[in-house]
């Protein structure tokens, strides 16, 4: 853990990541320098450059709500489900059945179903009157995209733990919903800071919403739809991918494990009633469990949270990118790629040059990130790949 501040800040920077890329740097000064961020910025681990915010960042406000501290992916976040099966079941021929079955009903990337799925979560908006709600417009839309995967770094994977048990683990978000209410809402931001003469900096593209507005409250409301649509995209690709095993190998299936990485909630904090903004972080309140990522090629984790106070009760969500989609196509070996999955015996699905933005080798080694939030969160069980669907 680092700490720094210079006479700029409004607040200290608090971090857990060893190695910061500059851009990634230059975005943490400037929720450092916000008026109205609260107590001190919080850096996961996995940090690397977003737009606006970095991920791996959290930020607790008051009096405002920030629509790019959440990010384009309203909700995403991770579920995992324990099996009864042993990994010695799960031969080459039972798992390439399962991901074949997958991918033929759980559409990928830009992909949906040609029907409307059942099982969309109700939009309440309480005494909120939207005279343009981005939900109703999208409504229909959605329903077709309930129960797909996306696209970048989420997947489907089968995975086993340190006594042989066989886990399925999904990671997913809003899809096309959540970033139309992300966009809707940076927009408006935007123009509201522009007619007010905010004195954030636009060139940060960190535009705000007074939390008393209209215009905060309907993005809440919307956010927090698009948080509810999420965790019922998982859910539905889940029981589906559930039904896939039983027709399959059949078995029994445990509690399901849910957490969201990308969203803004009220929680209070050192005493204090704030907006806590949460991109691509983990909440790990004491004894709370979450799930970390690593790559298709490496461990991933069931953690429970220590509730560090400086870290705003939160961990990494992941493993963390160490170089962008186009440096990770443009330097990594497809045959070297290709034969770290191969070795461990993982059905994968790295075939082209342009599938190498999704590789191991993209990402930051995930025991060296567990390494440094082992104060933030202890594990409780240790996954490895067998099989995995990226987006």
């Amino acid at each position: 853990m680092k700490i720094w501040k210079n006479e700029s800040y409004k607040v200290p920077v608090i971090s857990w990541c060893p190695e910061i890329e500059t851009n990634a740097l230059e975005q943490i000064d400037h929720l450092a320098q916000l008026p109205f961020a609260a107590h001190n910025i919080a850096i996961m681990p996995d940090c690397h450059s977003g737009y606006g915010m970095p991920i791996g960042g959290v930020l607790a406000t008051t009096g405002i709500v920030i629509p790019n501290a959440v990010g384009v992916d309203i909700g995403c976040g991770m579920c995992a489900c324990e099996t009864s099966l042993k990994a010695e079941e799960m031969n080459r021929t039972v798992l390439t059945s399962i991901m074949g079955l997958i991918r033929e009903r759980i559409p990928v990337g830009f992909e949906h179903h040609k029907e409307a799925k059942e099982g969309m979560p109700a939009f309440t908006t309480g005494t909120l009157q939207f005279d343009k709600c981005i939900v109703d417009q999208e409504w229909s839309a959605a329903k077709k995209q309930l129960g797909t995967l996306g696209g970048g770094n989420h997947f489907i994977e089968i995975q086993a733990d340190e006594e042989g048990t066989v886990w399925i683990m999904i990671h997913s978000g809003s899809r096309n919903l959540g970033k139309k209410v992300a966009d809707y809402y940076n927009k408006i931001a935007k123009e509201i800071n522009t007619r007010w003469y905010s004195s954030v900096d636009p060139k940060w593209d960190l535009a705000f919403l007074p939390i008393e507005t209209q215009e905060a409250k309907k993005y809440m409301a919307e956010m927090q739809y698009c948080v509810d649509f999420a965790l019922a995209n998982r859910e539905n690709m889940m029981e589906t991918t559930q039904e896939i095993f039983t027709q399959v190998i059949g078995c029994d299936f445990y509690e399901l494990i849910n957490i969201a990485h990308n969203y803004a909630a009220w929680e209070n904090h050192f005493g204090q009633n704030v907006l806590v903004h949460r991109k691509g972080a983990t909440r790990a309140r004491a004894g709370e469990l979450g799930i970390i990522p690593g790559s298709q090629g490496t461990y991933s984790y069931i953690v429970e949270g220590l509730g560090n106070p400086d870290s705003l009760m939160s961990c990494s969500h992941g493993a963390g990118r160490k170089m962008d989609r186009k440096e990770a196509t443009r330097s990594l070996n497809l045959k070297e790629e290709i034969a770290k999955l191969d070795a461990q015996g993982i059905v994968h699905g790295i075939r082209n040059v342009s599938d190498l933005d999704e590789a191991a080798g993209a990402y930051k080694e995930i025991d060296e990130v567990m390494e440094n939030q082992k104060d933030l969160v202890k594990p409780v069980v240790k996954l490895r790949p067998l099989a995995v669907i990226k987006g």
